[in-house]
């Protein structure tokens, strides 16, 4: 069999006589699951990236993106000793209305978020968010909005001490 270039796209399923791949939307793994939050929470207790990465699992995901937030020993030019987060009582819920807008927005097989609160040290997890879908782009994008929009919307406070003896408080929304 010769190998040109006929041949190879006839060979190579869904790929246009362009080169360029062909939407194939109509397989279940291409679509967004029924229930794709698996996992949300706030915790006062140490969080797990392998819990969240277990959580986001599915078999009909080519990617996905997993994003660790870590307490950072700056900030502003400041060093930081140590934090600590609050929350207000509704944040579980603005966290289900941003994971369900994100879940809206794009082809999502599985979606997890766990975010942190109390007090917490240089190097701790102070959130760990992951999302699976059936391309790694869409993977890429959705977790980022999901990261993005969980910082920004969710009542979620930090409360910064720093080296210096001064604090600040910084808010999520």
């Amino acid at each position: 069999m010769a190998w040109g270039r006929k041949t190879l796209f006839r060979a190579v399923s869904g790929v246009g006589h362009d080169g360029v791949m062909a939407p194939m939307n109509d397989h279940p793994g291409e679509q967004a699951a029924q229930d794709p939050i698996k996992l949300l929470a706030i915790r006062e207790t140490a969080l797990s990236v392998d819990e969240v990465f277990r959580a986001v699992g599915d078999d009909a995901s080519g990617g996905t993106a997993l994003f660790v937030g870590t307490v950072r020993n700056h900030d502003g030019g400041a060093d930081v000793d140590a934090l600590g987060y609050s929350c207000h009582p509704s944040a579980e819920a603005e966290m289900r209305r941003v994971a369900e807008k994100v879940v809206a927005e794009y082809p999502v097989r599985a979606l997890a978020a766990v975010h942190r609160v109390g007090d917490l040290r240089v190097g701790d997890l102070a959130v760990v968010v992951a999302v699976s879908c059936p391309h790694r782009g869409e993977a890429f994008e959705a977790c980022r909005k999901l990261i993005d929009d969980l910082k920004h919307e969710v009542p979620i406070w930090k409360h910064q001490k720093f080296s210096d003896g001064t604090e600040e408080w910084v808010g999520a929304c």
